[in-house]
């Protein structure tokens, strides 16, 4: 039996595919399927990416390595990644990861509770051709400005 709250049906290939800060993102759960519970979200990083250094107020965060090579930075712990690693990311802790030089990398990205994968999809570019991320910097201001409005806090680069 489905609950009113969710919405069970599967997502359609391409559906939900998006491009945040160069990665491809595609949404595989979120909170109106879930209930509130989680979000899920494939990410493909390329080779040298860099997550901006942050920290997440609202919700803890774990991601699947399913390919390539990581770097994760969690607090003072400094965490290498490969196939098959889950790596948990807990709320209020400053963190961010980076892709090797022999990336790219995919993902599986975790957050709970649901909320956080609404950020990267407002934030984010539709996929018009999935082999070429949109030219152009992000604009910085509507990043800062959206991140705070779902409690993530961005951190100067020299905080890592």
């Amino acid at each position: 039996m489905t609950s009113a709250a969710t919405d069970q049906r599967p997502l359609p290939a391409g559906a939900g595919e998006f491009w945040f800060l160069g990665t491809k993102m595609t949404m595989r759960a979120s909170g109106a399927s879930t209930g509130g519970a989680l979000g899920l979200i494939e990410q493909v990083a390329p080779a040298g990416f860099a997550a901006p250094p942050h920290v997440h107020h609202g919700e803890d965060e774990g991601f699947y390595v399913v390919a390539g090579s990581l770097t994760f930075h969690c607090g003072a712990s400094v965490i290498a990644a490969g196939p098959g690693a889950f790596v948990w990311l807990p709320r209020d802790q400053p963190h961010w990861f980076e892709v090797d030089a022999a990336g790219p990398a995919t993902l599986l990205q975790l957050n709970t509770p649901a909320g956080l994968e609404r950020f990267f999809a407002e934030m984010g570019t539709p996929v018009q051709d999935s082999a070429i991320a949109p030219a152009g910097e992000p604009d910085i201001g509507r990043l800062v400005s959206l991140a705070a409005s779902y409690q993530v806090e961005l951190l100067p680069p020299t905080a890592h």
